[in-house]
């Protein structure tokens, strides 16, 4: 079986899969010569929004890079509608600065992302059960719950995860989640190989997630091996201790854990 493992050096290398963490739920995935962006937070447009209020999302750490420092891409995958997964200042620049990218959202959000501002004969609007296919890479669609399953009134998921069907290996972006009935078992039935989870928790001002205890037991249930805990480190009121994730993860040996920082990638070997 492949497996991912960590490297130095940022946002990647000469390999042909890469994956880099960049922040909350972001990340940039190379795939030899195609590169696919998955909830990318690259702007401080939240710090400006909810200044002075109960929840602040002042930056612990700046961007890791700027959008004009990206690879070409080939699309930018967004699983819902909140800021910090659907940035509109990135998306936009990223439209901008790349004609050929496509932009992949919920059914039920494609008219808001249009009047963020990003072209709508761009937009590839999807729905749970769902696959789409994107210069050759297969990217099954499935619901997610964050807190709970939302649709619209045409029956489309507002929460998504995506399931990145790579030659010799299978990824999985849950977006923001709790587990729900039924979830183990699609992701069993894949199988995945990597999950990559949140594990901020619930209970903090704000619709919450997986917290690591629970986002191992999700991969317990589902049979995937490795696991990166993302959506922790970059706003003070919501995220978990780095320390005490870590000696989590030291301890967990059932499933590997991988935890990612602002300087490293994983590579699949």
């Amino acid at each position: 079986m492949s497996r991912w493992q960590r490297k130095t050096g940022f946002p990647g290398g000469p390999e042909a899969y890469s994956l880099s963490w960049l922040g909350q739920a972001g990340f940039l995935l190379r795939v030899g010569t195609k590169a696919f962006l998955i909830d990318p937070y690259l702007s401080d447009a939240l710090a400006e929004k909810y200044r002075g209020t109960a929840t602040p999302h002042e930056r612990v750490v700046p961007a890791p890079l700027r959008v004009e420092d990206l690879p070409a891409l080939t699309a930018v995958f967004c699983t819902h509608r909140h800021s910090d997964h659907l940035d509109a200042p990135t998306l936009r620049q990223i439209a901008a600065q790349e004609p050929g990218c496509r932009f992949v959202v919920s059914r039920a959000e494609k008219d808001f992302a249009v009047g963020l501002g990003l072209p709508a004969d761009r937009i590839d609007g999807v729905n749970a059960g769902e696959t789409i296919s994107l210069a050759g890479i297969e990217v099954d669609v499935i619901a997610s719950a964050h807190e709970t399953r939302e649709c619209n009134a045409e029956g489309a998921q507002r929460f998504l995860g995506y399931i990145f069907r790579l030659p010799g290996s299978t990824v999985y972006h849950s977006g923001d989640t709790v587990c729900y009935d039924g979830l183990a078992e699609t992701l069993a039935a894949r199988p995945v190989d990597l999950a990559l989870l949140p594990v901020n928790g619930r209970g903090k001002g704000v619709p919450g997630n997986l917290n690591f205890y629970e986002a191992a037991q999700l991969c317990r249930d589902a049979n995937i091996p490795q696991l990166v805990p993302h959506h922790f480190g970059m706003f003070a009121f919501n995220t978990v201790d780095p320390t005490a994730l870590a000696r989590d993860c030291a301890e967990t040996t059932d499933v590997e854990c991988l935890v990612p920082d602002f300087c490293s990638r994983f590579t699949l070997c």
